[in-house]
């Protein structure tokens, strides 16, 4: 690996499980890059804040291991919790990231779509103030990390508007991001490998870490 810089992978799974796809098959692409990369089993069927904690203490143990720059890179739920760990308030400088990558990503709980996840994070029951307290694009600020977004068109279980709210509220602080929509594709595609365009998401992403900074490039796929 080049450099002494991580990227935290977290798969999807609506907050009630993880997918083995989007998983370790991730971390191998990363690394392909130059980049080390682990994946975090953070913990499911949890309420809110409990994968939000894990996710930064993870951050945290990561850069005690000697890591110079510490990343995230989620899908779906996990682009959540990405999300979450990397804009949500109060965070202690050492579980801060650097760069997110989100996939997909479950971006606002207000939103109708994708109840699994906003049930098994917060409950159906939840009130206003907490919908839109774990809803990641209500907490972007100037001094939020680079993101890349990659999302589809076609995607029905979390809408693209998901990630058109997130790149919006960044847009609008003035924060470093790349956004991609793909035509075709349906949700969870992973590494998107014989789905069409979608496929294209790892060269633009191998890209925009290196514009970045991050990794050697050697391998897009």
């Amino acid at each position: 690996m080049t450099g002494r810089d991580h990227l935290i992978v977290l798969p999807g799974g609506a907050y009630e499980r993880l997918a083995d796809h989007e998983g370790e098959p991730i971390a191998e692409w990363i690394r392909s890059l130059g980049i080390s990369a682990s994946v975090f089993r953070y913990p499911v069927r949890t309420r809110h804040p409990g994968p939000l904690h894990a996710v930064r203490g993870e951050i945290a143990a990561q850069r005690s291991l000697g890591f110079r720059r510490v990343g995230l890179v989620g899908f779906s739920a996990g682009g959540h919790a990405a999300g979450m760990a990397a804009l949500a308030p109060q965070a202690r400088d050492a579980e801060r990231a650097d760069l997110v990558v989100l996939g997909y990503p479950v971006v606002s709980m207000q939103l109708s779509a994708h109840q699994g996840s906003r049930t098994n994070l917060i409950g159906a029951d939840a009130d206003d103030a907490l919908r839109a307290e774990t809803s990641t694009d209500q907490h972007v600020t100037a001094d939020a990390p680079p993101f890349f977004i990659w999302h589809t068109a076609e995607d029905t279980s979390v809408p693209p508007e998901h990630s058109y709210l997130l790149a919006s509220a960044l847009a609008r602080a003035g924060v470093p991001h790349e956004l991609h929509i793909y035509q075709r594709g349906i949700h969870g595609v992973g590494l998107g490998e014989g789905c069409g365009t979608v496929e294209d998401w790892t060269l633009a992403c191998a890209r925009w870490l290196r514009s970045h900074t991050w990794g050697s490039g050697a391998s897009a796929r």
